[in-house]
C-alpha cells in the first residue's frame, strides 16, 4: 500500500505534464534550484517533484542543443 501513493503522483504529474507545451525559462531556472537544494538537503523536495525537474532541465537542454538562435532571435555564434 505504500507503494502506491508514489506511482499515483508520478501518473498525475504524468497526466498534467503531457497536454502541456513549452515551459518558459522561469520553470527551468525553479528547477534547477530546487535540485540544487534537493542535493544539499534530502528532505527539500519530493521524488516526484525531483523527477519532474530533471525532466524539464533535460528537455530544456535538449532544446538548446538544436537552437540556432538566441532568445533575442540573434545569431548564436
Amino acid at each position: 500500500m505504500a507503494f502506491v501513493r508514489p506511482i499515483l503522483v508520478l501518473v498525475a504529474f504524468a497526466a498534467i505534464a503531457s497536454p502541456a507545451g513549452a515551459e518558459d525559462r522561469s520553470v527551468l531556472l525553479n528547477c534547477k534550484a530546487m535540485v540544487e537544494r534537493a542535493e544539499k538537503d534530502a528532505s527539500s523536495a519530493s521524488e516526484a517533484e525531483l523527477t519532474r525537474c530533471r525532466q524539464v532541465i533535460r528537455e530544456w537542454a535538449l532544446r538548446d542543443a538544436r537552437t540556432t538562435v538566441d532568445e533575442q532571435s540573434r545569431p548564436l555564434k
